[in-house]
């Protein structure tokens, strides 16, 4: 069996992964044990570089060494698994580094991603999120779909009968 049969199909897995991750910890941690961290980033930045920035990138490392073990490492299995979540890991910190830093936050000159109505749902659902800061969607990427799905919540449950 080839190498990137094995790393291949992790690689996309592994990044779509990363979303419901980065998902849990964002709602389950980062809004909660470590708000004192993540809440600048839902305050005004005042410089470059804000707290919550160790928090997005502390994967990074993981990542790295995945990698490298996938280079490095015995032949075998499990290096060319750990290679592919690696690459995979990578994929997701870069699309939410340009997306999410980039174009939502205009940290990166990213604007020409206004033309594209997927990035423009993402956008505002995040913005949604900083509006209600310990409210849905905690999701980046599938933020859209949490939010729509969290408002037909809120309106059948406006629209269910009181219960006595």
């Amino acid at each position: 069996m080839s190498s990137w049969m094995i790393w291949g199909p992790l690689v996309p897995l592994t990044a779509y992964g990363m979303e419901h991750w980065a998902r849990l910890l964002h709602g389950r941690v980062w809004h909660r044990w470590l708000w004192k961290m993540h809440r600048s980033h839902h305050a005004p930045r005042r410089s470059r570089f804000e707290a919550n920035d160790l928090l997005s990138s502390s994967h990074s490392f993981l990542a790295a060494g995945m990698i490298v073990y996938g280079f490095e490492g015995a032949p075998g299995v499990l290096r060319e698994a750990a290679f592919g979540v690696g690459v995979g890991m990578t994929v997701f910190g870069l699309a939410y580094l340009a997306i999410h830093d980039g174009f939502v936050h205009k940290r990166l000159p990213l604007a020409f991603l206004e033309r594209f109505s997927y990035f423009r749902r993402v956008r505002a659902a995040h913005k949604a999120h900083h509006s209600r800061p310990h409210a849905v969607p905690f999701g980046f990427f599938l933020g859209p779909w949490e939010l729509e799905a969290a408002e037909r919540a809120a309106a059948d449950e406006n629209e269910s009968p009181a219960r006595s």
